[in-house]
């Protein structure tokens, strides 16, 4: 069906379906069983110590003989270490995030591994492209976790950064149906990353408490926050409105980032305190309603997006 894709193409994969690499949801079993369904599973490297995600690897390639690959957040410590590991255990694919995509992109290539940028803007597209990456993603503000300060919209950001690249463009930020991906593809996108929906599966190293809430989430549950710090999408609850209320009165970066003090993340999403963790969160989520297999996910996306190709072919003729 999709043997002509780039993005297939490109990663040797069925299906243009690629798992975002999320911190605290996205370990060897999440990638690992992505990529078994034929889409593209990734290691959420994010939330690991070095040794830490040396083992995830390690499982990952135990559990699937299919490609997968590593999420790396630029802004995270231990980069170099990480990079070494990458390279070492021949991780195949690489998603940078959150930086410079010239710091790393020219070494990976040269251990022969395909690199892909995240951005938010057609001019970081661009930027990204010249960096030699492979491939860019382009990430709409619906998206959970960390965001572009621009809140351009997916279906805005997609026909812009594609108008802009000769690369490969993969969509994001807003995306967990096979409608959704059809309705990307008709934007231009070669391929979808799909986050949110992910975490709800019993694969995503997520606690079931903020699976839970995902699964209550509606309309308007998530926000935009800390655009002074580094602008991310999250579930409200008790910490959310801490810093909305800060960011109301003034406060400067420096108390924001007091408030949020450290391991918030893990606190809300790894360990499920609901109330005082950082719940990062798409949103999408007031779509999702059930937790479900990773692989069911992919084949139910598949499905829904060919009946949906139909029925539009159908009423075109």
């Amino acid at each position: 069906m999709f043997t002509s894709n780039p993005i297939c193409k490109l990663f040797n994969i069925e299906y243009p379906i690629i798992q975002a690499g999320m911190v605290w949801a996205s370990g060897w079993k999440l990638a690992s069983a992505v990529s078994n369904a034929g889409g593209l599973g990734i290691i959420g490297a994010g939330s690991m110590y070095p040794n830490v995600l040396r083992e995830h690897i390690q499982q990952c390639k135990s559990a699937t003989i299919k490609p997968f690959g590593v999420n790396l957040p630029l802004l995270y410590p231990d980069l170099d270490q990480h990079i070494q590991i990458i390279i070492e255990e021949k991780v195949p694919i690489v998603f940078t995030s959150a930086g410079n995509p010239k710091t790393w992109t020219s070494k990976l290539k040269a251990a022969g591994i395909k690199v892909v940028h995240v951005v938010s803007s057609s001019k970081f597209a661009k930027k990204s492209e010249e960096a030699g990456c492979d491939a860019v993603v382009a990430e709409g503000f619906e998206a959970g976790g960390h965001n572009g300060r621009e809140e351009t919209t997916t279906l805005v950001l997609i026909p812009a950064v594609k108008a802009s690249v000769q690369i490969p463009v993969i969509a994001a930020g807003g995306i967990a149906t096979g409608s959704q991906m059809l309705a990307a593809f008709a934007l231009g996108a070669d391929a979808v990353q799909v986050g949110s929906r992910f975490v709800c599966t019993p694969e995503a190293s997520s606690h079931i408490h903020f699976k839970e809430a995902i699964i209550a989430a509606q309309e308007g549950d998530t926000k935009l926050s800390m655009k002074k710090l580094v602008p991310v999408r999250l579930l409200k609850n008790d910490f959310a409105n801490k810093i909305e209320e800060a960011e109301q009165r003034g406060a400067d970066a420096i108390e924001l980032q007091t408030i949020l003090g450290r391991a918030r993340a893990k606190k809300g999403m790894f360990e499920g305190d609901m109330q005082e963790g950082e719940l990062e969160i798409g949103q999408v989520a007031s779509l999702i309603n059930d937790i479900k297999p990773a692989g069911k996910v992919v084949a139910e996306m598949i499905e829904e997006y060919q009946q949906s190709l139909s029925l539009l072919q159908k009423n075109i003729h």
